[in-house]
């Protein structure tokens, strides 16, 4: 039996400002753009990897959340404490050159780390960690 990974979310406050940021400055390409009365879901891809996405979701999707649940997980969004991702490249440091260059919120340059691999990380737009780690050769 094969398990492979086909989706993750990442929450968002801000559609258009986390595409801007995953699309345009990342290279992903948009895959669907579903709404649902005042929520947006956008799954996003690498080319590279036609069945693995992402989806940018609201933050609380939920149809029992209380407005005390909905403010409580804005606020962790908003301190960058939900969701991380990190993306594999072959060129860590081209890749943060690329991201920063688009304007992106720069959290670690490109480091050689201990554990065998250089990476570097960014925040997203709503403050989700997003890396970009290169294994080094041994």
């Amino acid at each position: 039996m094969d398990i492979n990974l086909s989706q993750c979310f990442i929450a968002v406050d801000d559609h258009d400002k986390a595409l801007a940021f995953y699309r345009d400055a990342l290279g992903l390409e948009v895959r669907n753009d579903v709404g649902h009365q005042a929520m947006r879901w956008v799954t996003l891809g690498s080319p590279a990897q036609p069945g693995v996405s992402i989806v940018l979701e609201p933050p609380l999707a939920h149809p029992d959340a209380s407005a005390a649940d909905q403010e409580a997980v804005a606020e962790l969004l908003a301190k960058g404490m939900l969701r991380g991702v990190v993306f594999s490249t072959d060129d860590c440091d081209a890749a943060f050159e690329r991201v920063r260059a688009a304007g992106g919120d720069v959290l670690q340059e490109p480091i050689d780390q201990h554990y065998g691999v250089r990476d570097c990380a960014f925040r997203d737009p709503a403050g989700n960690m997003i890396r970009f780690s290169q294994p080094r050769a041994l």
